[in-house]
């Protein structure tokens, strides 16, 4: 018996027309990054440059302390990373494995800041973070977000996948919690805790508005603001500039993801299933 292959086909066509037009952007950020100025605003569509040239790059490296740039957008990404993940494993584990008055509307109030949109909490923290003195400073940047309710969220899912009998051979023999945690728990659940502090990562490593009002000098930057120094509003953008500044920000996160993809996906997967 013949299987009608047609719809298939058809869905695999689409599928590929999806994919091209999300490639597109990206296609784009790297071959204008190899454009010169007057090419890429005369023949700015084209994803092949007439004449290839690293000038671009070798003006990021020249205009702004790229390398300063970076390193603080990787301590921003990585403070933030670990922060994250400490708080969210602690918290996690509080609510599935310990017994304490109040824990479902601790829990539930916790997980509800979730849908807080960030214009609420936006100029409260940067009061906050005026008055302690750490404005146009890194740490600023970190400081607000070293919890995270979607974190614990998916931690917790994960956990109460745990095996019970394992907690209660540990209780028995009087374990405590901290060794509970970091011998059983852990490593149990280690690839979910790799998938979310890669999202972590890569969330904080992309972010723009935050930084923006707490960073002032160009020596603090981050790669998101170093891009937009040369987006001009009024039509002077250095396009080549910008693109290559583009490039060189999603190589990290862009390699992260690409080899650890299939722990991000079974994670969410994962904690959609478990109850």
């Amino acid at each position: 018996m013949r299987i009608n292959q047609k719809p298939e086909i058809k869905w695999h066509f689409v599928f590929i027309v999806l994919v091209l037009i999300l490639l597109y952007p990206i296609l784009f950020a790297v071959s204008t990054s190899f454009k010169s100025l007057n090419e890429a605003f005369n023949n700015n569509l084209s994803l092949i440059p007439n004449n290839p040239t690293t000038s671009a790059y070798e003006r990021v490296i020249s205009i702004i302390p790229f390398i300063k740039i970076t390193m603080n957008t990787f301590t921003i990404a990585t403070i933030v990373t670990i922060f994250k993940l400490a708080t969210g494993i602690l918290a996690a584990y509080s609510f599935v494995f310990l017994d304490f008055k109040g824990k479902n509307i601790v829990y539930f109030i916790l997980i509800s800041t979730i849908f807080i949109p960030f214009t609420v909490t936006m100029i409260p923290n940067f009061i906050t973070i005026s008055k302690i003195g750490l404005r146009d400073n890194i740490i600023g940047v970190a400081l607000p977000q070293l919890a995270d309710a979607t974190g614990i969220f998916l931690l917790r899912q994960h956990m109460r996948g745990v095996p019970k009998s394992l907690l209660e051979v540990a209780k028995l023999e009087k374990t405590p919690h901290v060794k509970i945690l970091s011998t059983i728990i852990v490593p149990l659940i280690r690839p979910a805790i790799l998938s979310i502090g890669i999202i972590f990562f890569i969330n904080s490593w992309n972010e723009y508005v935050w930084p923006s009002l707490i960073l002032k000098s160009t020596e603090n930057y981050t790669l998101s603001l170093a891009l937009q120094m040369f987006v001009s509003a009024e039509g002077g953008t250095d396009i080549p500039v910008a693109m290559a500044i583009s490039v060189l920000t999603m190589i990290l996160p862009l390699s992260i993801y690409s080899v650890c993809q299939k722990f991000i996906i079974s994670t969410f997967t994962q904690s959609g299933i478990k109850g």
